[in-house]
């Protein structure tokens, strides 16, 4: 494996700024490791050889004309196949837009391009971002690094994958229910979920358009606020876009001093159902934030129990009415149409043969859940229910600085054994839902091998609206106490592809 490719973003950067290696001799090895190990990993569903080799290019003429660029200009990037991107295919894992090449780029894929971060492909993601495995990619499944038989996570699977597997130093997911950091957990690397509104997310394709959020990923604290600063920010196309400046992320994620500071374990969200080796390593975690200055104390939010129950009614209802538009007219794919059936004959078939089993499972669910006469009973009452996890958050930052708890409730579990088993797999989300449906920031990192399977674990950190920084100055004081203990990152102890 490359030197090159085993360095971090903020490192990679340093040695671009001072000339010791080229824009494009870090793409291409970046290229020459995808095509090394994405065979057994398939965390990319189309690479973009030629224009990532050209943004490369362009970045090494600017530095050497001697024009600025960005901080992270030079560096790749693994971007998820939900993001309209302009050339280059975007399927959202899904036969529906198996051909879609968009005539634009969504925000954050132009926020990229102008900071001169080179886009090296577009990674693998459940279909429309409907699941926690990415074994609903229309387009097969992502396989973990660590263990080839493994899930990586989802929905953000492929971006995850990347980082880990060394194919990218940095990645963009998307986050509705966990994607982003369910996905870190299980592959030993960084993910954020950014308050709601402070990533655009024009140009995303919409899952549940109250509960969706870009955000950055990465293999290490800094690197991922690196990131987080280039995407965030106002953007007038996006109606949901909040108009205030950027959190401090990159002065916090250097700063990480949490002397003082109140960090609450919550409750609900660990116990029964989690897997020992993550609950051990996550109790580990505390003692050494405790260690660190931090005061921990215990903090309870009992709607966090029914959180799960209500977002799987709001996220349905919600990608109903977003999926609507998939029907054979309007947009993607068409089946059936040869003059003679009907349009409703038509919408069925190509409905048919472009959903995937779980996508269809959840149209059917929101559909459900929104007709006549039960709305009131369904929906109605799971935004209630979003109404009292809201305040529990309130009260909780009333109390404490930032809340934690483990990310997921097991390491990563094998390829196929969920998939038949909706309610199993939804349960992977249990302790992520909450921050999306409040709209808060959250952020996984690692925290080290789950004894049982020496697979790794993740420990989420939450914080208030807009707090963004606290996530990387809590996270980055635990990741360099936990570097300095294993003498390493964790992902330097992979002994995967």
């Amino acid at each position: 494996m490359s030197e090159l490719v085993r360095k971090d973003a903020s490192e990679l950067s340093a040695l671009l700024s001072a000339g010791e290696v080229s824009a494009v001799e870090v793409t291409q090895a970046h290229l020459d490791r995808i095509t090394q190990v994405d065979g057994a990993i398939h965390a990319f569903l189309h690479i973009d050889t030629e224009g990532a080799l050209q943004a490369a290019s362009v970045v090494d003429s600017k530095r050497a004309a001697g024009e600025t660029v960005g901080s992270l200009a030079g560096v790749p990037l693994g971007l998820k196949d939900i993001l309209a991107t302009k050339g280059l295919p975007t399927t959202v894992g899904s036969k529906m837009l198996e051909n879609w090449i968009p005539p634009y780029d969504a925000t954050v894929v132009t926020r990229l391009r102008e900071a001169g971060i080179v886009i090296l492909g577009k990674t693998n993601m459940d279909e429309f971002a409907m699941g926690s495995s990415t074994e609903h990619s229309a387009f097969g499944p992502t396989h973990n690094p660590w263990d080839l038989e493994r899930i990586p996570g989802g929905s953000g699977g492929g971006s995850s994958a990347c980082l880990a597997a060394f194919e990218a130093p940095l990645a963009i997911g998307t986050d509705t229910g966990g994607s982003i950091r369910q996905p870190a957990a299980v592959t030993g690397t960084v993910g954020v979920k950014p308050t709601y509104g402070g990533v655009s997310r024009y140009g995303a394709v919409a899952l549940a358009s109250s509960l969706d959020q870009i955000g950055p990923c990465a293999r290490t604290v800094l690197d991922t606020a690196l990131l987080h600063e280039v995407i965030a920010g106002f953007d007038p196309m996006d109606q949901t876009s909040i108009n205030a400046p950027v959190p401090a992320v990159v002065a916090a994620a250097k700063r990480g001093d949490i002397k003082g500071m109140k960090i609450g374990v919550v409750r609900e969200l660990g116990g029964e159902g989690y897997q020992a080796g993550v609950r051990q390593r996550f109790d580990e975690a505390v003692v050494i934030l405790e260690s660190l200055g931090a005061e921990i104390v215990e903090v309870s939010c009992p709607s966090f129990d029914y959180a799960l129950a209500a977002y799987y009614l709001i996220l349905p209802s919600e990608c109903s009415s977003n999926l609507a538009k998939f029907d054979g007219i309007r947009f993607g794919l068409r089946v059936g149409d040869d003059g003679s059936r009907s349009v409703e004959q038509v919408m069925s078939q190509t409905r048919a043969a472009g959903f995937g089993d779980e996508v269809i499972r959840r149209i059917m669910l929101g559909t459900y859940a929104l007709s006549a006469g039960y709305y009131d009973a369904y929906y109605g009452q799971a935004q209630k229910i979003r109404t009292l996890v809201a305040q529990d958050f309130a009260k909780a930052f009333s109390q404490v600085d930032v809340l934690i708890s483990p990310t997921a409730p097991t390491t990563a579990f094998k390829i196929g054994e969920k998939l038949d088993d909706p309610m199993a797999m939804y349960l992977n989300d249990i302790a992520t839902i909450p921050v999306n449906l409040a709209g808060l920031p959250g952020m996984s990192l690692p925290i080290g091998l789950a004894p049982e399977d020496n697979l790794p674990v993740g420990m989420q950190i939450m914080a208030p609206a807009m707090a963004d920084d606290r996530l990387y100055n809590v996270g980055a004081a635990l990741e360099r106490a936990l570097v300095a203990q294993w003498g390493a990152p964790i992902l330097n102890s992979m002994a995967g592809v």
